[in-house]
């Protein structure tokens, strides 16, 4: 199965100064990524650019939207005029007509000839992933109401504790999908970004505000893709977009992004009156004053040092955070510790971070999906020839080196226990997906005793073939079994109620995980109608539970909405772990992930409930 290596080429591929990286679950607007007054806006902002032809803007929520009629352009200055010399001798030439200065180009006639009709984008369709490079169809939310998916994505409740359903919502998130109907496709897309942030996903939410066309941006958008540049820690992305927003958007946060701009530019002599007129009117103080100016300092001829002290600060911010990334300051630990889980992924994503630095967050990443295991792979390695590593990286580097590369078996194997944390220890999920590849080139009678974690280290990365290959070998009735029965692609048969009652539950909390394999194995279609009856009512699984959201679930499935079974799959999967989701929630996730051909992507889930719970 390839769904891990697509995932991870996404994966390579927090609003205007307004979310903080604290996860903002629930609320209709994010909060300011500033100190308070920072993220006030200025003077009233002019009205947005009419929606193109074909596309329906709404007024999202949580955020206004002025209605008046756009200004005017402005009038001809009496004093433009090219007046003639005076003649070398009076009356010897005949008078030249003054002339008049041309009048203000048509600023939509302007657009024309800066971005041809060939080269603009349509809102109709907005993503940066196309089908073909692994994202969902274009028609993957079919007739749903934009409005109610906008709703669903901007209360999701992120990051998930399943690293493969992180997986399948960002594939969703990113792809090339149309625009569903009540929405503007800018508006459409800045919730998707937004979302991808609280994921981790920085690098995949900046790529969809970047699949918008600049003069299609909508107040919303202009928002999120300030907290996309920031979270990637790429301040001169805001450049493009600092006339437009600065008309439309207009903020104290786009006041400080105009004077970094200047100086990045190399013009200081323009960002330096910026700068101090931002003082005088206090925009920003401290160190987020600082910040900016350090920034303006990185720019041609920028001739100045700041130094950064964090003292007496107690919050991180998505505005501190991408700053300091740009300019390569060290964030105190402290400070991290003051910020959302997504923090560590969007830390994980960035090459500023020293290597040392990076290789933590890195695990944290991949367990969540962020990161695929050849990412974590790669990034060990290149740590392994890093003078700058500590001593427990190099050592880390030359284990997972042995485990793949020596020739003696048992050493292999010895070298995956050092690295899962000896062969008494229960794994963690990000140590079996940075060992994936090296268990699926284990001899399988050597390592019997390690046959769960080797095939759950397996399944992490999607290799569930090689993983089908253990079926003869594992005992019959322990996970390693039980996560190939709900994993193999090939499988032809399905299981009795017998086989069911064989799994003992193996490691972990055996009771769910009895229930999780019930709930994967029948939403997977592999056990007869009357088993699942018998072990739905002995199990105490309510698969036939009916909600609101089952309902919709249902909805969506039969209507072959991908995008919309994805959202609603990630709804029904917010807790803090594997042990909040509740078997006959995973039961519908997988039956409707099947119904709209995301069969690869259900049986991963369902393995890694066993891998997990």
């Amino acid at each position: 199965m390839r769904t891990s290596l697509k995932a991870s080429l996404t994966a390579a591929v927090a609003v205007g100064a307004l979310v903080a990286l604290a996860p903002a679950i629930g609320q209709d607007r994010p909060e300011s990524i500033l100190p308070p007054g920072f993220g006030e806006p200025t003077p009233a902002p002019a009205p947005r650019p009419t929606a193109p032809a074909g596309t329906q803007p709404t007024r999202p929520t949580g955020l206004s939207q002025p209605t008046a009629s756009p200004p005017s352009s402005a009038p001809a200055q009496p004093g433009a005029m090219i007046q003639p010399l005076p003649p070398t001798t009076p009356g010897d030439a005949a008078p030249v007509p003054p002339v008049a200065a041309p009048a203000p180009v048509d600023p939509a006639v302007l657009a024309q000839y800066e971005m041809p009709e060939s080269a603009r984008r349509s809102l109709a369709t907005v993503g940066p992933v196309m089908a073909s490079e692994g994202g969902l169809d274009t028609d993957a939310f079919g007739a749903v109401d934009g409005q109610y998916v906008e709703t669903l994505m901007r209360r999701l409740n992120a990051p998930l504790p399943s690293r493969w359903m992180s997986i399948l919502l960002r594939r969703a998130l990113v792809s090339h999908v149309d625009t569903p109907s009540r929405t503007n496709g800018a508006d459409f897309a800045a919730e998707r970004a937004w979302l991808l942030l609280r994921m981790g996903e920085s690098v995949a939410a900046r790529a969809v505000t970047q699949s918008v066309d600049t003069n299609n941006y909508t107040p919303k958008l202009y928002d999120v893709a300030m907290n996309a540049s920031l979270a990637t820690g790429d301040p001169a992305g805001l450049c493009p977009l600092v006339p437009g927003a600065m008309r439309y958007a207009a903020a104290r946060g786009w006041t400080m992004a105009q004077a970094m701009c200047a100086g990045l530019s190399g013009n200081p002599a323009q960002a330096t009156p910026l700068i101090a007129t931002a003082k005088r009117r206090n925009v920003a103080s401290g160190v987020d004053m600082l910040l900016a100016q350090k920034v303006v300092g990185a720019g041609a001829q920028g001739r100045q040092a700041v130094t950064i002290e964090w003292d007496g600060v107690d919050q991180l911010t998505a505005w501190r955070f991408g700053l300091a990334m740009a300019t390569g300051v060290a964030v105190p630990d402290d400070l991290y510790a003051s910020a959302g889980p997504q923090v560590k992924y969007w830390q994980a994503l960035s090459p500023s971070v020293p290597l040392g630095a990076r290789l933590a967050p890195a695990e944290s990443a991949a367990g969540q999906g962020v990161l695929s295991s050849a990412a974590l792979v790669d990034l060990y390695s290149a740590a392994a020839t890093d003078d700058d590593s500590q001593s427990t990286a190099t050592a880390t580097a030359n284990d997972l080196q042995t485990a793949y590369a020596d020739r003696s078996p048992d050493a292999r194997l010895n070298a995956l226990r050092q690295l899962w944390g000896g062969a008494d220890t229960r794994p963690s999920y990000a140590r079996l997906v940075l060992t994936a590849r090296a268990a699926a080139r284990m001899n399988l009678a050597l390592a019997k005793a390690e046959a769960d974690h080797l095939i759950a280290s397996m399944l992490s990365a999607g290799l569930d073939r090689t993983a089908a290959r253990w079926l003869g070998t594992v005992p019959a009735g322990g996970d390693a079994w039980a996560m190939i029965m709900l994993s193999d692609p090939d499988a032809y048969r399905r299981l009795s109620y017998a086989d069911l009652a064989s799994y003992s539950g193996g490691e972990g909390d055996s009771a769910l995980k009895q229930r999780m394999l019930f709930a994967g194995l029948a939403g997977l279609g592999r056990l007869n109608l009357g088993d699942i009856e018998r072990a739905a009512q002995s199990l105490g699984v309510r698969i036939g539970a009916d909600n609101a959201w089952t309902r919709a679930l249902d909805r969506a499935a039969r209507d072959g909405q991908a995008g919309t079974v994805v959202v609603l799959a990630a709804i029904g999967m917010q807790a803090p772990d594997w042990k909040g989701i509740p078997p006959e929630a995973l039961y519908r996730i997988v039956g409707a992930l099947r119904a709209v051909g995301l069969d690869g992507e259900a049986r991963m889930i369902a393995a890694e409930a066993i891998a997990r719970a």
